[in-house]
Order: structure tokens, then sequence, then C-alpha cells
């Protein structure tokens, strides 16, 4: 027992307690620095995977990048970044690992678990359900922070339709992996431009919104305390209990035929995507496939052990690949110099419209269909605004109100979705 205890204690990495993974690393620099890391993906997927668990490490445990700028994700998109930028990472290893992002199809395969396994690894019940009462609150916090942002825009000089398309929206569209990186694939095919290059602005936007949405969800939590009539301290609808839309815990074995199981259906909803694609062009592959799985979800298509099969395979490639898929942004999507130019006094002002715009109209909307106007603004707003899970954490925390965590999630998974299918209708009108 003393052995299995002190084992639960150790530090580990990746999994591997410090001396394992420190194998892993001095291997893979080794490799790295005399030209010996392999080719295509086993070289690019490894480099990928000890570089990101290093650096997330360190984002983690850094004060006030921790606390406010995300922590991890931000450090291992822009460390990668500089490193690239100043020439610290070989040139044949970042061309290595872009190829692999894009050529590759590596960013594609993990958005594709990402969809199918968030949507339907949901309950029915809460997906039926949120979107009666609880989108209506979501929908009025988007329209509020890109009106705003789009007003405030135009009379700064900015453009209304570069705030919305470049900060207003992938602010709101659920964090790095699942919102501003499909969202810069979707407009450079959209405007025949180069995703780098939105990106760019895009990244910097979303982490400073997370730190603004994490501020402003403390100072909602004061509001609350003096002006009790605005707060449910905690329940998110009145006059129900807080329980109502919880999901149901589900026992589901996880095997080896699970995962290759779900990982089969994440492709095949996708290969879906992109044969309606080719048909209905307007909309993007990523909203086509979202749409499919949504309706597979409600009308009840698949059974629920291979729901959960999708659900398993998503929580494993979003446990695993999360920190190499960073990486992969930072490298093959992040210009560091267009980051620098971008960010300015004009475009914190654009930030924080967004951040204030999606609290007062998700605050609004929830009060309009029985919610109480903070749990409202803290769910349907700041964490939509926020950088997806971690995010969610950290805004709930900061506003003492962890318990309201099935409700960030649906603004997470499902509010995200939607914003990806609505930047692909803007495009068609907007641009």
């Amino acid at each position: 027992m003393k052995t299995i205890s002190n084992e639960k204690k150790q530090y580990k990495i990746m999994g591997l307690p410090i001396s394992g993974f420190l194998i892993l690393l001095t291997i893979t620099i080794i490799g790295v620095y005399l030209n010996k890391l392999p080719k295509g993906m086993i070289g690019a997927l490894l480099f990928m995977m000890v570089i990101g668990a290093l650096l997330n490490e360190v984002g983690n445990n850094t004060p006030i990048v921790k606390s406010f700028l995300g922590g991890g994700p931000i450090v291992i998109i822009f460390v990668s970044a500089a490193c690239v930028t100043y020439g610290i990472f070989p040139k044949a290893v970042t061309e290595n690992v872009s190829t692999f992002m894009k050529a590759g199809g590596f960013l594609n395969f993990y958005i594709a678990a990402l969809i199918a396994g968030s949507i339907l690894g949901m309950s029915r019940k809460l997906l039926i359900k949120a979107a009666i009462r609880y989108l209506p609150a979501i929908i009025c916090g988007v329209l509020v922070s890109l009106a705003l942002v789009g007003i405030v825009g135009e009379l700064i000089g900015f453009g209304a339709k570069k705030a919305i398309f470049y900060i207003g929206i992938p602010i709101m569209g659920g964090g790095m992996g699942a919102g501003a990186v499909p969202l810069s694939k979707i407009f450079g095919e959209a405007l025949n431009t180069n995703p780098t290059s939105m990106l760019s602005v895009m990244i910097p936007a979303v982490a400073l919104g997370n730190a603004l949405a994490i501020i402003l969800g403390g100072l909602l939590s004061k509001l609350g305390k003096i002006k009790p009539s605005l707060s449910g301290n905690g329940n998110l609808m009145k006059n129900s209990n807080k329980s109502c839309l919880k999901e149901k815990e589900e026992v589901n074995e996880i095997t080896l035929k699970s995962l290759g199981t779900g990982l089969a259906i994440s492709l095949c909803f996708y290969t879906l995507g992109s044969i309606i694609n080719k048909f209905i062009p307007v909309i993007h592959t990523y909203a086509w496939m979202i749409i499919m799985v949504a309706v597979c979800k409600i009308i009840g298509v698949l059974p629920r052990k291979y729901e959960l099969s999708s659900k398993q395979w998503f929580s494993f490639v979003m446990t695993n690949l999360t920190c190499a898929l960073l990486v992969g942004i930072g490298i093959a999507y992040t210009d560091l110099n267009q980051v620098i130019q971008a960010f300015n006094f004009q475009y914190l002002l654009l930030v924080s419209m967004v951040i204030i715009g999606s609290a007062l109209g998700s605050g609004f909307g929830g009060f309009l269909v029985g919610f109480y106007p903070i749990e409202s603004a803290i769910t349907a707003g700041l964490c939509m605004a926020n950088m997806g899970g971690t995010g969610d954490v950290a805004v709930l925390s900061a506003s003492d109100r962890m318990e309201l965590m099935p409700f960030a999630q649906i603004s997470s998974r499902i509010g995200g979705a939607f914003m990806l299918i609505l930047a692909s209708t803007l495009l068609r009108f907007l641009a």
C-alpha cells in the first residue's frame, strides 16, 4: 500500500515520471539537432507531443499566465511561434511539422474527433433542453457582442467587418482548437486568403478575451452580492432546481475496439460533411459535419454505445494530442511578427467590447427566458468568450459558481459549433 500511495503522489508528465519524460525529451532534442528526427508523421508527432507537454507544464505553473492568460495553451502556441521566428527550431523540423499539420491533415483529424465526440457524448435530453431555452441566451450574447465590436471597430477606423470576423467571431468561437483554428481555415477558403495571416490576428484576441472574461466573471460575482435580485447564487433558472439539466453519469467500458469505433465514426462524419459541401459549398465542411452530427444525435440514429465510443475517442485525442496540436498551431499557423503588429490599444478596446457585449447580451437574453441575469451572463456569455474547457474552469472559479459547469460546457461545445455555422453563413453575406 505504501508503494501505491507514493506512486500516486509522484509528479508526472505525459503519464511518465520526470525521469522517464526527460529520457523522451533528450532523445527528441538529440534527434532534432543531429537532423535525425524521422520525416513524416513519426518525427512530427513525437516532436509536437514532447515539446507540447514540456511547454504546457511551464504555462500551467507560471503565475499570472496560469490564472489570467490561459496557462499552458498560450505558452505552447507563442513559444513555439517564437522558436520558429528566431530560428531555434531547425528549418527541417518546422517544415515537417507544417506539412503534417496542413497537407498531412492532422488538424482536420483532431477537429473531426472534437466535433463528433463532444456532441454525440452529450445526453439527448440536455441537448434538446439547451436548444429550447439556453441557446437563445447564447444567441443574444453573440449578437450584442458582434454588433458592439462592429460599431466600435467602424468608429475607430479598424473596420466593422474586420472587427467582427477577425476579433469578435474568434473570441466567441470556443477557444483555439475548436474556434480560432477552424475559423481561420473557413475564412481562408471563403476569402482566398492565407489562414496564417488571419490566425495571427485571431490568436491574441482569443488569449486576451480569455483573460478579460475571467476578470469580468469575478466582477459579476461581486455585482451579484451588491444587487441580490440579479443573481441566483449559482442557480441559473428561476423557480427550478440546479440539477435539472445536469448530465447523467454513464458508465461504459473503454476498450481498444470502442476507441477504434469512435475513430471510424468521427472520420465518417467528416467525410459526410465533405460530401455535402461539394453539392452545397456555401456552408463549410466543418459546419455540415456539426449539423449532421447534431441531427443524428437528436433523432437517435446511433445506438448509445456507439455515441459513447465517439466520446471516448474524443477524450483520448483531447487528452493526448491537444498539446501536440497547439505546437503545430504555433509553428504552422502563427506568425509572431504579425501578432506583435496587431497588438495595440485599438486592439485591446475591440476585444473588451466583445467580452462586455457577450455578458450584456446573454444576461439580458437569459432574463427574457427565465434565467438570473448574472448566471446567464457568466455561462451563456463569458463561457462562450473564453478558451473552452480550461477557460470555463477559470471563469467559474473567479465567479465562485463551479456548480454551473454543465451550462458552461454547453456554451463551449454547442455554442462553439454554432459559431462555426454562423461564421460560414455570414461570410456569404458580408464578405
